[in-house]
């Protein structure tokens, strides 16, 4: 989703198909890194010997960044130009890809997380800097396609990224259970736990090199360096921060913000803490798990694209996604975990094919995976309905809206903490009231203008 409003004559036609796929790889790119997380978090916690909670912080660490850089990132790209600022933002991910490396062998988890800020820090301005190409690189009135297919992109990474970390990283996980390993002495264990944290050493050197080659490319791609964007006169950082009580004095923009910034939580809650969830089950693919969440959400992107809004406005969109989630959440809570029969009867049959091997999920498993079909429109919807006839508060809305992505940071950490006192289950309460909140927005909150 575009974060500003822009203004361009466009891309010419000669750079127009190579624009958009460098866009592409950039939102390929965005997927891909954040959607790690839901393999790095069951990896990590048996690499660091973490609790669950503490494990959590891999969320945080990473999301807590776009809180920290939304309106740095727009300062930083007033100096640097949009394109500089892309390729700026790659090249931070390079670097927190590199602090991988000691982390990986020195096994602190302190190193770890500073990477996954950095990592963060980099992709927080690459996205500020990347939004507004989606509009200008091609004709205003399909840029709502554009939109939809940058998000198929980010969200089909999203299904790679863990297949591929686990692969890489995941196998032979047997003799490093919990209880496999209070079986080897302390020199033993360490040396075992070691062995296992040096894996991510090889995958995070090519995400380094390839980021950085990234960087490369865009810094000397025919991208415009500059685009002009509608706002208010004094874009300084203190320019941005003196409009914030002017700002949160609009109704439907606070209540949009609050909206995004739980919504964020709920999403990232059925990307990667269902790792967690199906690590509590004992199921040997979790880590996998992340995976079939963004399946889904890539099939809610399809939809978005065929029905929005030819069939269905961006507002009723957001009613019927809010709906699900609360139905879906409600099925995780009251399903039973010993019980694979939804999955089984949905997408069993696939499994005739002998080229395909899918794990029948259990049944809030499977409940939680198909919020990844309830959220996937439900940035697309929030956006334009909190930045309606908002002026010159436009941009700062915008940045606030990027800030609001810390709900990721929040929300799953605050479900693992409270599934550490009433169990994984019970603790999906947390995101019922959540999708009511969205309804509410959906039907109400958009239209409060005093």
């Amino acid at each position: 989703m575009t974060s500003t409003q822009i203004t361009s004559p466009g891309a010419k036609q000669g750079n127009y198909i190579f624009s958009i796929a460098i866009i592409g790889v950039l939102f390929f790119i965005f997927g891909f890194v954040t959607w790690l997380n839901g393999t790095l978090i069951p990896f990590l916690q048996t690499a660091c010997e973490l609790t669950p909670v503490e494990a959590s912080l891999v969320t945080l660490a990473f999301y807590i960044a776009y809180f920290v850089m939304a309106l740095p990132s727009s300062f930083v790209l007033k100096k640097t130009g949009y394109k500089n600022g892309m390729s700026l933002g790659l090249l931070v991910m390079s670097i927190g890809a590199l602090i991988f490396i000691p982390a990986a062998y020195s096994r602190m988890f302190g190193v770890f997380l500073s990477a996954l800020f950095i990592m963060g820090t980099g992709l927080a301005l690459l996205q500020t800097a990347s939004n507004p190409y989606i509009t200008i690189i091609g004709p205003r009135e399909s840029a709502a396609v554009r939109i939809s297919i940058m998000g198929i992109c980010n969200k089909m990474a999203g299904f790679i990224s863990p297949l591929i970390l686990t692969a890489l990283v995941m196998h032979g996980m047997d003799k490093f259970k919990d209880e496999n390993l209070k079986l080897l002495d302390q020199v033993s264990k360490m040396a075992a736990l070691n062995e296992l944290s040096s894996r991510l050493v090889v995958p995070y050197i090519f995400i380094a090199i390839a980021l950085f080659l990234l960087a490369i490319m865009i810094k000397f791609s025919p991208l415009p360096d500059t685009i002009d964007v509608e706002g208010h006169e004094d874009e300084s950082l203190m320019g941005f921060i003196r409009q914030i009580p002017g700002a949160l004095k609009i109704p439907h923009m606070l209540l949009g913000v609050i909206t995004l910034f739980f919504y964020v939580g709920v999403e990232v809650m059925a990307g990667d803490s269902i790792s967690q969830f199906g690590r509590n089950l004992h199921l040997d693919y979790a880590s996998k798990l992340t995976s079939f969440t963004m399946a889904f959400m890539v099939v809610g992107y399809i939809i978005g694209i065929i029905s929005i809004p030819k069939y269905i406005s961006q507002s009723k969109a957001l009613r019927v996604s809010a709906i699900l989630g609360a139905i879906f959440a409600v099925g995780a809570i009251y399903s039973n975990p010993n019980d694979t029969s939804y999955f089984t009867a949905s997408f069993g049959w696939l499994n005739s094919f002998s080229f395909i091997n899918i794990p029948m999920l259990p049944n809030p498993v499977f409940f939680i995976a198909l919020l990844g079909l309830a959220n996937a429109l439900m940035w697309p919807s929030i956006w334009p309905l909190v930045l309606q006839d908002l002026g010159k508060f436009t941009k700062i809305a915008s940045a606030l809206l990027v800030m609001g992505i810390a709900g990721g940071a929040i929300i799953p950490p605050l479900y693992i903490k409270m599934s550490m006192s009433i169990g994984y289950q019970n603790a999906l309460w947390i995101m019922v009231p959540i999708y009511l909140l969205i309804l509410f927005y959906a039907i109400q909150g958009h239209k409060i203008r005093k």
